[in-house]
């Protein structure tokens, strides 16, 4: 049996083998979404964030931090600890990240409010200081980032979120890149959730409503 939850002009359907959301839009038309949206916190950053070209130095330094921090774990858990982690590391100022002390990383390591693993933290300030340098270099971590795709989002097609790859040859090179210049949890396939969430790359499915209107707002 399907049963419907209505929220916020959101439709939720729920069986026991498939759980999927849809959109309505201002027509009154529901629409899909990519399939792996499922909770509010999910929705609403898929919704506003995910695909969307980033620019901003604080918040492509936050989602270096944050995809980092990912590791092992769920998008999920990363989003409830989202709010906070912008409270403890001053707002994503890399500058700011950087000055840490062993009397700060004492105080985030003793903190419920984010994933307390030593080497995560040690990597969010280590990158901090390492995303100064190439800022230093390039002018800007934008500049330097965007220039792996001459500037301009990579479109991608899939009809499934199954068909998505974990990684690819790009995120091999931008990984050995950020490696190479000191960056610590960069690994490939971290790269590439990386490059989904600063919209280097559009992984929307075809059929979620999204993926055009990234595409158009983007022309």
């Amino acid at each position: 049996m399907i049963t419907v939850l209505i929220c916020n002009g959101n439709y939720f359907l729920f069986d026991a083998q498939l759980v999927f959301s849809l959109h309505e839009n201002s027509l009154g038309i529901a629409m899909n979404r990519c399939a792996w949206a499922r909770t509010p916190l999910d929705i609403a950053y898929h919704d506003a964030e995910w695909g969307v070209p980033l620019h901003d130095e604080h918040a492509l330094f936050e989602f270096l931090v944050l995809e980092g921090a990912q590791a092992g774990l769920s998008w999920a858990t990363i989003l409830k600890k989202r709010p906070h982690y912008r409270e403890v590391f001053d707002r994503f100022d890399p500058n700011r990240v950087a000055c840490y002390d062993e009397g700060k990383v004492a105080a985030l390591l003793a903190d419920p409010g984010i994933v307390r693993n030593r080497l995560k933290v040690a990597a969010a300030i280590k990158n901090a200081r390492q995303f100064l340098t190439v800022q230093e270099q390039f002018g800007s971590f934008d500049a330097y980032l965007w220039r792996f795709v001459d500037g301009a989002p990579i479109v991608n097609r899939w009809s499934s979120m199954r068909e998505v790859p974990a990684s690819t040859p790009l995120s091999d090179t931008i990984s050995k890149d950020l490696k190479k210049r000191g960056f610590k949890f960069v690994g490939s396939t971290i790269c590439y959730a990386f490059m989904q969430a600063v919209g280097m790359v559009n992984d929307h499915t075809v059929d979620c409503f999204r993926h055009n209107e990234i595409v158009q707002a983007g022309r």
